[in-house]
């Protein structure tokens, strides 16, 4: 398969997920192997959401439509243009999924597709009804597909490297086995947002989408704020409270009833608007409804303080803090060319 073959089979793909997208799914025209392909969707949407309680209806289609906007020939063609895989011998890429949020390892899969190497994936209990569907209809366009992905629930073999992705103890296991391997190891790493006092009504509100979409398991979802002293939080708590939907979810009321019992019987003090909680706290890996925050004295030891725990972050949220902050609102879309932990996979990819 060429380059501009994988290209448009992944084109194709983006807009056969488009379908997916909105709240009623519309079956459009012009789809290739869409009668094939159309009710079977609906149905492993339908089995996602029942295997796995976090993955509402809502939230998958957040994710599908995140990508059917990103698998556009714009998209695709600047990310791939500045690489040359002519001539690479095709390797066996090994992909070790997680499954917090829905489809969460699509950009390894994609990343190792479209620089012409081979997928063996090993995907996660917690998320194996979509990806698989989608690869199915990626052969379905292109039949160069067939020999090029795998799935496995068995011990990885025959594979020339790998990319795991998983806890910060999973992680070290990982690192030990995998030794011998080229590899991109992936741990535990949380989104911070820098506030100043001065947001906007509007920024605020869309912190919350930071916050709370995927109910805030991603590693790109804010897990803590970090604020300026006497910093008041009503405003914040007035722009976050049409979340408080959220409790109608059982899961997610669960966990907020918990995560309170622990902070009541703790005798620790926290901030509570009903649905969510605010933790002084220094570390960055907050608890489900809850998130941490902490004060800083100025921007530049907040800067200095950030670039040291560097390796435990994705996302910096900000308006004019940093280079390569990402804006409110912004974090669970990032583009094709935005990596996870800063490693850039096509050039990993390149180097095997």
């Amino acid at each position: 398969m060429t380059l501009t073959e994988r290209i448009k089979a992944f084109i194709h793909l983006g807009n056969f997920l488009s379908q997916f997208a909105e709240n009623q799914p519309h079956k459009k025209e012009n789809i290739p192997n869409n009668d094939l392909f159309f009710e079977g969707m609906l149905h492993q949407i339908k089995l996602a959401e029942e295997h796995n309680g976090w993955f509402t209806n809502e939230n998958i289609r957040f994710a599908i439509k995140n990508w059917s906007e990103a698998l556009t020939e714009n998209n695709l063609s600047a990310w791939v243009s500045v690489y040359s895989f002519d001539g690479k011998h095709p390797k066996t890429v090994a992909i070790i999924m997680a499954g917090n949020i829905p489809l969460v390892g699509f950009h390894d899969f994609l990343s190792v597709l479209i620089s012409g190497n081979n997928v063996l994936v090993k995907q996660s209990t917690k998320d194996k009804q979509l990806l698989p569907y989608l690869a199915k209809y990626l052969e379905h366009i292109d039949s160069g597909f067939k020999k090029r992905i795998s799935f496995t629930e068995e011990q990885l073999a025959d594979f020339d490297a790998v990319i795991a992705t998983g806890s910060d103890n999973t992680a070290r296991y990982f690192e030990y086995y995998f030794k011998n391997k080229p590899h991109i190891i992936r741990k535990n790493r949380n989104s911070v947002a820098v506030l100043t006092g001065n947001e906007t009504e509007s920024q605020l509100s869309a912190l919350g989408e930071d916050i709370f979409r995927y109910y805030g398991l991603g590693c790109r979802n804010v897990s803590k704020l970090m604020v300026p002293e006497n910093y008041n939080f009503d405003k914040f708590f007035n722009a976050i409270y049409p979340w408080h939907t959220l409790m109608d979810k059982h899961k997610y009321a669960n966990n907020y009833d918990y995560n309170k019992a622990v902070y009541l019987m703790s005798e620790f003090k926290f901030l509570d608007n009903g649905f969510f909680m605010l933790k002084a706290d220094k570390g960055y890996s907050s608890p489900i409804a809850s998130c941490f925050y902490e004060y800083y004295s100025s921007i530049e030891s907040l800067k200095h303080q950030l670039r040291q725990d560097q390796d435990q972050l994705q996302c910096i949220v900000s308006y004019g803090f940093t280079d390569g902050e990402v804006a409110f609102g912004q974090t669970q879309q990032p583009d094709l060319w935005d990596y996870a932990d800063t490693i850039n996979t096509l050039d990993f990819l390149l180097k095997i």
